[in-house]
């Protein structure tokens, strides 16, 4: 094989890998602890560093490997059957998001990440977690919202803000909002990289830079595991907040100064 086969893309040159690399491991952190967060703290630092058509991938991948070592070291058990009804609209939602993604051109998909990153900063801020709705809507509504975190995952990688916020409008504790979240971000993302793959949409530089950022996603989510537990949940959810909204809006920059 020639050398020039293994060299990394233009892309990931003067730093830019790096910068990827740094992204896993703090968004490993952040979902080992919290749980979820791997697409949102990351997209908005590899959209920076790393071609739009990469990070949906790189995002999902990564997701999975950090959903695992929170599952295996964060002593809760996952509820599979309480997600079932998000899962059955997750599983519809999917393929129309992965179509999506064919579709939408590169300055698009970024712009379309930074502004949901902005609204779901945006909504925690206002206070929306502390609005209650108890069961309204049943499993239908669950559905509902699965197909909306489906449709995301197979678009952009980000199958969790949907769902925990439902969760979290239905109330309940952090730890039952989690055993929830927590399997369907695992189950819809694991599908979400699969049908990429077969849509034909992943090509090797983007294989690439996932293996290279693997390890690094694997170790923060094993340090961010052992934190859990540790650190005030508000504050870090807070600081994240602000990381998200920042990145969110320079995303929007970018793209609005073409």
């Amino acid at each position: 094989m020639s050398s020039s086969a293994l060299a990394l893309p233009v892309a990931l040159e003067s730093g830019a890998l790096a910068l990827a690399v740094v992204g896993a491991l703090v968004a490993g952190f952040t979902s080992g602890f919290a749980g979820f967060g791997t697409g949102l703290v990351a997209s908005g630092i590899w959209y920076h560093a790393l071609t739009p058509a990469m990070v949906p991938f790189l995002i999902a991948a990564t997701s999975v490997a950090s959903q695992l070592v929170a599952l295996y070291a964060i002593p809760h058990k996952p509820s599979f059957r309480g997600a079932l009804p998000m899962l059955a609209g997750g599983i519809v939602g999917l393929p129309l998001g992965i179509l999506a993604l064919a579709a939408v051109s590169p300055a698009g998909l970024k712009g379309a990440v930074g502004f949901f990153l902005i609204a779901y900063a945006v909504a925690q801020f206002a206070g929306l977690a502390r609005v209650r709705i108890g069961n309204w809507g049943g499993r239908r509504a669950e559905a509902v919202v699965g197909g909306g975190g489906g449709f995301l995952a197979g678009f952009c990688g980000l199958s969790g803000p949907l769902p925990i916020i439902w969760l979290q409008l239905r109330g309940g504790s952090v730890a039952a909002q989690r055993a929830i979240y927590q399997p369907f971000n695992l189950v819809i993302l694991t599908l979400a990289g699969v049908g990429m793959i077969a849509a034909g949409g992943i090509g090797r530089e983007a294989l690439l830079v996932t293996a290279i950022c693997l390890p690094a996603t694997l170790l923060g989510a094993w340090f961010g595991a052992r934190a859990y537990g540790l650190v005030s949940e508000a504050v870090f959810k807070r600081v994240v907040l602000v990381l998200l909204l920042g990145s969110g809006l320079i995303l929007v920059a970018q793209v609005m100064a073409r």
